[in-house]
């Protein structure tokens, strides 16, 4: 399974950016996709899950009400929609896949990785 990150870049702090994470080539609906960062100096964090029908959604603390994640399983892409970002979300981004819900939002580590994208937040 390969996972195909985007969107990452520079932005100033207020500002918005959308990620977005392609999987082709498989059965896309069956997995539980979700977006996990880690920050220079860092552990990697989880920032925000959804289930396959995207009727479940987590996130960490630090991103609710300021980031958004969604899917559409037509274009077998996933989405995380960041706004009002902070200096403190500068990381790089990893979107993730799984069968099982819990190894997304549960604290365990996730089957597959995505390359990883930059974001940058400018004070």
């Amino acid at each position: 399974v390969q996972l195909q990150a985007s969107g990452g870049g520079l932005v100033q702090a207020g500002g918005s950016l959308r990620l977005s994470c392609s999987i082709p080539r498989v059965n896309f609906s069956r997995y539980v996709l979700g977006w996990f960062r880690q920050a220079p100096g860092k552990e990697r964090e989880f920032v925000a899950g959804i289930s396959w029908s995207g009727d479940s959604l987590d996130y960490a603390d630090s991103v609710k009400g300021r980031f958004t994640i969604s899917r559409d399983n037509g274009k077998n892409t996933a989405y995380l929609q960041m706004n009002s970002l902070k200096p403190e979300d500068t990381a790089v981004y990893y979107c993730v896949a799984d069968l099982l819900w819990m190894r997304v939002v549960g604290g365990t580590t996730p089957d597959y990785w995505g390359q990883g994208t930059l974001v940058t937040v400018s004070s």
